[in-house]
Formats: structure tokens, sequence, C-alpha cells
């Protein structure tokens, strides 16, 4: 079963559930979705699904942090609830070990002796990442491994 296909399942078990919160994120990721189809043209894989959910994901947590530091709990909590249910579809999460071992191999093989060179690095990790890691964190690991 693909990605869209399970999606389409959990939208329709949500409705059936009436689990409000579960069935509004689903809808605005399916949007997102399919917004992205019609901009490319073409029917998306699980691959460019993973990539939209990828980017649903980090809008809500930007959008979760930006509430916390406005003092508005009440939505932060909201957005970290459409995070969690987003975070469901996407691959697991690689650990920080795990990162640093990729990283570690891909610095290796590019020759990459500086923090100047994070511009060679940065694409080959997230290739092979592939929405298992959060840019954020590589980018960190990155500059720490290239600076040490």
């Amino acid at each position: 079963m693909s990605l869209q296909e399970q999606l389409t399942a959990d939208m329709k078990e949500a409705m059936k559930a009436r689990q409000v919160e579960r069935l509004g994120t689903i809808r605005q990721l399916r949007s997102a979705i399919k917004n992205k189809e019609i901009e490319l043209g073409q029917q998306l894989d699980d691959s460019a699904v993973i990539s939209v959910i990828s980017t649903q994901v980090k809008q809500r947590r930007e959008a979760a942090q930006m509430y916390r530091d406005n003092q508005r709990p009440e939505l932060a909590d909201k957005e970290e609830t459409e995070l969690k249910i987003l975070q469901g579809y996407l691959p697991a999460q690689l650990g920080e070990d795990d990162l640093k071992g990729i990283i570690a191999a891909v610095i290796a093989e590019v020759g990459a002796t500086s923090v100047k060179e994070i511009g060679k690095v940065m694409p080959v990790v997230m290739a092979r990442t592939k929405g298992a890691a959060d840019g954020k964190l590589v980018n960190q690991l990155v500059r720490d491994l290239l600076a040490g």
C-alpha cells in the first residue's frame, strides 16, 4: 500500500472514529500533496510524499516554537498534536550516533577538511538519510565534525 493510499484509509478511519484533530491534519497533508502534484504536473511517488510530509513537520515545529515564544501555549499544543500525527507517516528517525557514522563516511568520501566545505557534505548526507533525519540536526553534527 502506498503512502497516499494509507493516508486515504486513515482519513476514512478518522472520520468514522470522529477524531477531529487527526482528520484535519490528514486533510491538510493530502491538500499539500495535491498542491505539489499540481505544481509538478505528475503523481508523487512515496519518496516525494515523504518530502512533503517532512516539510509539513518542519512547519509545525517552527509554528509551535513561535507560539511558545509568544505565550500562546494552547496554539503550540495544537501544532504539536498535528506534528505527532504527521511524524507517524515518516520513516523512523535516525539516532545521533547513526548520523555521526553516516556523516563521517561522507566527509571521508568527499575529502572535506573545514567548515567552509559544508556545502559539499550536506547534499550527500541529506540524500542518504532521505527524510530519516532532521536537517538542522544534520547541519549541526556536520559542523561539529568538521570543526573538531
